[in-house]
């Protein structure tokens, strides 16, 4: 006799094709313009226009490093490292810290600091544009590497104190007790059994730290002024001016700068899942 298939497991089966059908759909919206790109550069400006779906005849990866002389990317590359990685070392360390206080100590004002942080999620950068300028040009900042770290800073520690926080909520209170019996301080608890155990809410958070601050545009647009400080967002932008026409060397230097940053996601994507769910599932 023929099987039947329980309701159940019909409505698990449509479920599931609806919700890979879904997936793939947005996967194919962002993965096709980049494959295109990528294409594109290995490409002539006359076979992009006559047949922009077709495969490059040739690969030559000199178009790369063409791109990478004629447009500067060293410079640019180099600023954009040195900031990410002193703002996102910032963040882990500063938002471990606060999570950490926030989490497991009680203090006076342990609410305000909760509230005041919340709103580094809610208010846009825009709208304290006008303040933090002038804070910057009051300390003379102004057009330096510190000008564009101080404020990368500011951006990501909101955001790294409420995952990190979450993440350390979930822990169990008895291990805090039990380290603080055997004569742990605040200091030696966050540094022995705090940093190890947050790891994973870590990697999630240097993910999105590096990709917010190596991404950053409209504050490394109006505070850096200096050709040889911009970051890559901005030098892009100069490339794009004085090679608008020359389709390939502008997709080779797309390529140069996105590959990467999507590189970084895949390889770590495991770990920012784990980190932003491990928290609720404990």
């Amino acid at each position: 006799m023929p099987r039947r298939h329980s309701p159940r497991g019909a409505r698990w089966l449509a479920s599931n094709t609806l919700y890979y059908t879904v997936m793939t759909t947005f996967s194919l919206v962002f993965l096709v313009p980049l494959v295109w790109m990528v294409m594109s550069a290995f490409k002539t400006q006359q076979q992009i226009f006559d047949s922009p779906w077709s495969l490059p005849t040739s690969i030559d990866l000199s178009i790369l490093a063409t791109a990478w002389e004629r447009g500067g990317f060293g410079t640019y590359v180099g600023n954009s490292i040195i900031v990410t990685t002193v703002a996102v070392s910032a963040i882990l360390v500063f938002g471990a810290m606060a999570a950490f206080a926030l989490s497991r100590l009680k203090f006076r004002l342990r609410g305000f600091f909760l509230v005041f942080l919340a709103l580094g999620l809610l208010l846009p950068v825009q709208s304290y544009f006008v303040a933090q300028s002038s804070l910057l040009n009051a300390i003379g900042i102004n057009d330096t590497r510190l000008a564009l770290i101080i404020p990368y800073i500011g951006l990501g520690l909101s955001l790294a104190v409420y995952l990190l926080k979450a993440y350390l909520d979930t822990l169990p209170r008895e291990l805090f007790e039990s380290a603080r019996m055997d004569g742990c301080g605040d200091l030696r608890m966050f540094v022995a059994l705090v940093f190890p155990l947050i790891r994973p809410g870590l990697a999630t958070v240097a993910v999105f730290s590096i990709l917010s601050a190596w991404n950053e545009f409209l504050l490394a647009t109006l505070y850096i002024q200096s050709d040889e400080l911009k970051t890559i967002p901005v030098g892009l932008v100069a490339f794009t001016g004085r090679y608008a026409t020359d389709y390939p060397l502008l997709f080779a230097a797309l390529s140069i700068i996105t590959i990467p940053m999507i590189a970084i996601y895949v390889i770590f994507h495991r770990q920012v899942t784990s980190g932003i769910t491990e928290g609720t599932l404990r």
